[in-house]
């Protein structure tokens, strides 16, 4: 007991001292006349961290209703007015990087309100890989310092709490890609087409927005069909449409590391892996499936076949343009351009669809299982558990959130199951290209779309988002047991 004495009474020392501090200053909220507190950064940062789903449909609802607003304007059109679910439709589609149209965008909309669309486009686009990257910024704050630091290590992208330089290289990527695309188009319009300056300038900065962004909007009555032999054209509007949709932590990666796959992280290997499959698996399907149709590619020659084929199966990756007529292809093409635009782009850009990181896991689990693995590797890195159920998940409510307004649209209608099921594949992936029945289709058929579009762009983000920041640690497991399967 004399041998502890002196650490008992340091002990009581130190308690009586840390009871006796006085309390630490907190700082006081400024206070507005009304006695309420002023919002401060810490506070919106909070609430962001609290409520990010919320926040961000509410952010984008906002942006539809402006433009809805605006779109109704009589200024807004060429000739009779908008309705309501006219402008609700084409602002949904504007803002959510669509393309889906009620109304023919290029003569319908007046001037203004075609530049109404353009913005809306950039808003929403801006919006979309804002949003992934940040909500990527707040996942990594919700993990413990660890996993933050390997998580950073290994994806090599954004920093763990830079917004500032998130946003910037955002806006520079934009502006330089879009930029680009827009100075080949205008200089294309003018030089073989005869445009004059101000048109060439005004087609090419619209049709590059669109195309950088996964819109998919044109200011022609049929879309890019009287570009369908062109190669300036349809390959600089295919170059925007990739670079935009394999999203911006892999154009930031590849702007740092260059093109060395042996420093790439392993999500800008899947990224670049699946989008070169499905872009020349895409555009050798649609040639393949359209060679012989004379309403499609059977009155081009070789060349215009190839050129137009790549072009189509590369606008299923969400992008939308068409430079064929899509509702003269076949049952079949209609089948597999399901498939790939309910597969999509790459996470963090402009493409929809489930993502083709999503789609990459999903593979690799099932071949895992196939060769009876314990885990699903890729490029040498073991998928961790959590993102197989994510994947998972976010396929699964993907298929069902595209079934049931399928089976509700055909079943109270005239359309076939093909035609429905493209143009609900097509909203949901926020795609653009259609078999020709939107317009037809009944108003409330089209505010169906309207949510299904909505729900799309943010659904398999927030989605993702939502069940990485519900990953948590158990202190328990329950007894294992396994079900018959199959």
């Amino acid at each position: 007991m004399q041998d502890l004495r002196p650490v008992l009474d340091h002990a009581v020392r130190t308690a009586t001292v840390t009871l006796t501090r006085p309390p630490r200053r907190t700082h006081q909220p400024q206070m507005r006349p009304d006695g309420t507190p002023r919002p401060t950064k810490d506070r919106a940062a909070g609430a962001f961290r609290r409520r990010p789903g919320k926040l961000v449909a509410l952010g984008f609802a906002a942006a539809i209703g402006i433009g809805t607003l605006l779109l109704l304007l009589p200024v807004s059109s060429a000739g009779r007015g908008a309705t309501v679910v006219e402008a609700l439709f084409t602002a949904t589609s504007a803002v959510c990087v669509t393309g889906l149209v009620v109304v023919d965008t290029a003569t319908h909309w007046s001037g203004f309100g075609q530049v109404v669309i353009l913005l809306l486009i950039q808003v929403g686009g801006f919006g979309i890989m804002t949003l992934a990257s940040l909500l990527g910024l707040l996942i990594s704050r919700r993990m413990g310092l660890r996993t933050r630091l390997v998580t950073a290590s290994a994806t090599r992208s954004v920093g763990l709490g830079d917004v500032r330089r998130v946003l910037l290289a955002i806006g520079i990527i934009t502006a330089v890609a879009e930029g680009a695309a827009a100075v080949v188009l205008t200089g294309r319009y003018m030089v073989t087409y005869g445009e004059p300056l101000g048109r060439a300038t005004w087609l090419g900065v619209f049709h590059s927005v669109s195309a950088f962004n996964n819109a998919g909007f044109a200011l022609y009555s049929d879309g890019l069909m009287g570009f369908v032999t062109d190669p300036w054209i349809s390959l600089t509007i295919v170059a925007a449409v990739v670079v935009g949709g394999i999203g911006f932590p892999v154009i930031l990666e590849l702007r740092r590391t260059g093109w060395t796959p042996r420093a790439w992280s392993l999500h800008t290997k899947i990224t670049m892996l699946m989008t070169g499959v499905l872009l020349v698996g895409g555009g050798a399907f649609v040639t393949v499936a359209e060679w012989s149709n004379p309403a499609t590619l059977g009155p081009l020659d070789v060349r215009g076949k190839l050129l137009a084929g790549f072009f189509q199966g590369a606008m299923t990756r969400t992008a939308g343009f068409n430079s064929v007529d899509t509702a003269g292809m076949n049952n079949g093409t209609w089948l597999g351009s399901d498939v790939l635009m309910f597969i999509g782009g790459g996470s963090g850009g402009t493409a929809g669809g489930i993502k083709v990181t999503t789609f990459a896991v999903l593979l690799v689990v099932i071949w895992a299982e196939l060769r009876g693995d314990p885990d699903a590797v890729f490029f040498d890195r073991r998928i961790a558990p959590a993102a197989q159920r994510q994947a998972l998940s976010v396929a699964l409510l993907s298929v069902a959130a595209v079934i049931v307004p399928t089976i509700v649209i055909t079943s109270t209608s005239q359309f076939s199951l093909d035609q429905v099921l493209y143009e609900v594949v097509s909203a949901f992936a926020t795609v653009g290209l259609s078999t020709g029945i939107t317009a037809d289709l009944a108003d409330w058929h089209q505010i169906l779309l309207v949510l299904l579009m909505f729900a799309g762009r943010l659904g398999p983000v927030a989605l993702g988002t939502a069940l990485a920041l519900r990953d948590k640690q158990r202190l328990f497991r329950h007894p294992e047991s396994a079900p018959i399967v199959g």
